[in-house]
């Protein structure tokens, strides 16, 4: 699956993944209301509009992106109906050719490791066949628990032809607290960087591992340190945009042959039509917003490798 992620990215020369994390504030109220309409202030009523909003999203700006990453809970929280949303904006956007990142952050040991990494990536056996639950590309796995609750998720990538990428240095604020604490003098998650460089040995592409890292935009200097400690390994970079990462703080984290890295931006891309930059499109246009806000990102950042 990294091969054909590498490729996507080559061809639409954009290292851009779009997250798909749609709270309802950020949907226009013109969707909301025609989903209410039909299903009430319900649960359901809140999906359809989800996906309503999600479709408009996917249809303006899959011809310019590789890939998507649906953050699974912002559907959870509508209960099963969200998971529905979750599944049709899974199954579409794989109808519109693009790779699935679904960031979902498990991370178990066991039975219960392999029975996430079955249902997200691999195929669940029902009697004498065999379906695929949710069927996403990639996933997002925390590693906190250590190789019991990673290699489940390996070994059904391996099975199926698919990808993971481990949460190494993440974007948040308070990250540090545990991220940043040394052990025998050298951080944790350099450590975590080191075992995930490790793994991905034992699945690899051409170039490229299927085990993939994230690691935040937000902490350019160790995002340097991790890509040299990593160097087969793709990062998948958060924070860009609205968490305050720039293109100019993300070349680190390429290799010299300007791939190695996909940087994703959620809100600041799918909510896009509410920032000042591109308020003349107008909610009634928000997905024109967000194509407009995928263009400026690509210039962005491949205005910053060429001045690397």
């Amino acid at each position: 699956m990294i091969n054909q992620l590498v490729e996507q990215i080559q061809k639409k020369e954009a290292p851009i993944v779009v997250g798909l994390d749609p709270m309802l504030s950020y949907i226009p109220d013109f969707i909301k209301k025609e989903a209410f309409e039909e299903f009430g202030e319900t649960l359901k009523g809140a999906s359809n509009a989800v996906w309503q909003f999600n479709k408009a999203i996917i249809d303006s700006t899959a011809d310019l992106i590789p890939a998507v990453k649906p953050q699974i809970a912002m559907y959870e929280q509508f209960g099963v109906e969200g998971l529905i949303a979750f599944q049709k904006t899974v199954d579409y956007c794989k109808e519109k050719g693009l790779i699935v990142i679904g960031d979902i952050k498990r991370g178990d040991i066991g039975s219960t490791s392999t029975a996430y990494a079955v249902a997200h990536l691999g195929e669940t056996k029902v009697g004498s066949k065999s379906y695929a639950a949710f069927g996403e590309d990639f996933v997002t796995v925390n590693p906190y628990l250590g190789s019991d609750g990673v290699l489940p998720f390996v070994e059904v990538c391996k099975e199926h032809q698919k990808g993971i990428f481990i949460l190494v240095k993440t974007s948040n604020p308070s990250s540090g607290e545990f991220q940043d604490q040394k052990v025998d003098g050298t951080p944790l998650y350099e450590l975590v960087g080191r075992k995930v460089a490790e793994w991905g040995e034992q699945c690899m592409g051409d170039k490229y591992s299927e085990i993939g890292a994230v690691v935040g935009a937000t902490y350019p200097e160790m995002g340097k340190i991790l890509r040299k400690l990593m160097p087969k390994t793709y990062i998948l970079v958060p924070g860009y945009g609205a968490q305050g990462g720039k293109g100019a703080d993300l070349v680190h984290y390429f290799n010299s042959d300007g791939l190695g890295a996909i940087i994703n931006s959620s809100r600041g891309i799918i909510a896009a039509y509410k920032q000042e930059a591109y308020q003349k499109f107008g909610s009634q246009c928000f997905a024109d917003a967000s194509r407009q806000a995928v263009i400026d990102m690509r210039e962005d950042i491949h205005s910053a490798l060429a001045a690397k």
